[in-house]
């Protein structure tokens, strides 16, 4: 409050033509910063179009895509995706930038969800006795704290087996019937076949990217049994 009398005291002192010139000055200086706020806006709202074109565009070729396996189409559409998830990340970055006279709350973490599986690592203290004095150590509390991990699909062999008997007493040979298979002397279980086709038609993963992933899971599988 001190430096606010202070100002208006000598503003006070100043006479008719530079009160004038100050007024004009700050009131350039305002529309300068209006100028520079409404083509900031302008910007964003131009941003934001781009983005709703792109999802809609996306949205259409992946209408297409189910009536033609183009894999021209499929790669305009990554193409898009990489371009729409650039510019929602620009716009992210800006708003955070932005200052904000709104005051900021303490975020509030949210716990994980019960249902999903705990897997419990015990930490104990390297020592089996007091390091000052020496004496017994008993249980106190514990401190718990959990992080989210996330366990990558894994390929497994299902190896069925089918023992021949024979008889002892002629020559009969007994022997169960053969599992019954998805696809008919096919490789794929139908755990297998089930995934492909919910990646491929749910989440519009191309067949080629899937193969690149699971080559790629072989590959890590088999230099860690290796390791």
């Amino acid at each position: 409050m001190a430096g606010a009398h202070a100002s208006l005291a000598n503003l006070s002192t100043l006479n008719r033509e530079t009160l004038e010139s100050l007024i004009t000055a700050q009131q350039q200086e305002i529309l300068a910063k209006s100028e520079a706020l409404a083509s900031q806006q302008e910007k964003l709202l131009s941003r934001d179009s781009e983005i709703e074109h792109l999802k809609l565009i996306i949205a259409k070729l992946r209408r297409m895509m189910f009536g033609t396996k183009s894999e021209k189409v499929t790669r305009e559409i990554e193409q898009l995706e990489l371009k729409l998830e650039e510019l929602e990340t620009r716009k992210a970055e800006r708003a955070e930038a932005a200052p904000s006279t709104a005051p900021r709350n303490k975020p509030t973490r949210r716990p994980l969800p019960e249902h999903l599986p705990r897997e419990v690592h015990m930490h104990l203290p390297a020592e089996d006795a007091c390091s000052q004095c020496g004496g017994e150590l008993r249980k106190l509390g514990e401190d718990v704290s959990e992080m989210l991990e996330y366990v990558p699909a894994s390929f497994k062999v299902i190896r069925h087996v089918r023992p021949k008997l024979c008889c002892t007493r002629c020559d009969a040979i007994v022997e169960a019937a053969a599992p019954s298979r998805p696809i008919d002397r096919g490789l794929a279980g139908p755990g297998l076949l089930a995934h492909v086709l919910v990646a491929k038609y749910a989440d519009h993963l191309p067949l080629y990217r899937q193969s690149e992933i699971y080559a790629r899971r072989r590959r890590r599988a088999g230099s860690l049994n290796a390791g």
